[in-house]
């Protein structure tokens, strides 16, 4: 993404954002057009929310938007993310596209409602017994980060330790890594072939596995 005009508007406007509604609220921009996955982050303000800085890599929307076509990529307003150490955030996701509506960059704003969770909690204890869980996805703080995150996501998926895994139990488990876009990380089936107990040669094998 060019630092043309269009980026110092998005800029000025994250500084605006970010001064507006105080030092609980972070916005990133993320470059697609990075020749790197772990240097997307071209602007942050208020990097200490998830602890990431200018020259960072990509989350998980990143790469879904790399490995989704574009005509069903969508804005995505208000869901919920948390960052490593378990802290709440409402997000916000925006794609930046070009002349040819295709999208260049993200404009990201997560802002921290940690506190303000624990208070609404605190008061549904009080009005209601029933335990209402979410699984919220974790904002990564670098690209290993992310790829430990979409490895926990697939044990998660098949409910049981590698260990106790069949091959088809692998298989699932290599694919659902693969439509994540888990192999567009640098020397990522290093570290996939060695959690799995397989050889990267298995790994392509799997992922040809039709279902």
């Amino acid at each position: 993404m060019n630092d043309d005009m269009n980026l110092d508007f998005l800029k000025r406007l994250a500084k605006g954002i970010v001064n507006h509604f105080g030092s609980n609220c972070e916005v990133v921009i993320h470059d697609l057009k990075s020749d790197s996955l772990q240097k997307t982050i071209i602007e942050i303000e208020n990097g200490h929310v998830t602890n990431r800085k200018i020259g960072d890599g990509a989350s998980h929307i990143v790469l879904d938007t790399i490995n989704n076509d574009n005509d069903s990529l969508e804005d995505s307003i208000g869901y919920l993310t948390k960052t490593h150490d378990g802290r709440v955030l409402k997000s916000s996701s925006i794609y930046i596209r070009d002349e040819n509506k295709e999208p260049i960059g993200i404009f990201c704003i997560n802002y921290d409602v940690t506190e303000l969770t624990i208070a609404e909690n605190s008061i549904k204890s009080l009005l209601n017994h029933k335990d209402e869980k979410k699984e919220v996805e974790e904002i990564p703080q670098n690209v290993n980060d992310l790829l430990d995150n979409l490895i926990e996501q697939s044990v998660k998926m098949i409910g049981k330790p590698v260990a106790l895994m069949s091959k088809e139990d692998k298989i699932k488990s290599i694919q659902f890594l693969n439509k994540a876009g888990a192999f567009l990380i640098t020397k990522s089936g290093d570290k996939i072939s060695k959690y799995f107990g397989i050889s990267k040669y298995s790994i392509y094998n799997y992922i040809d596995v039709k279902r």
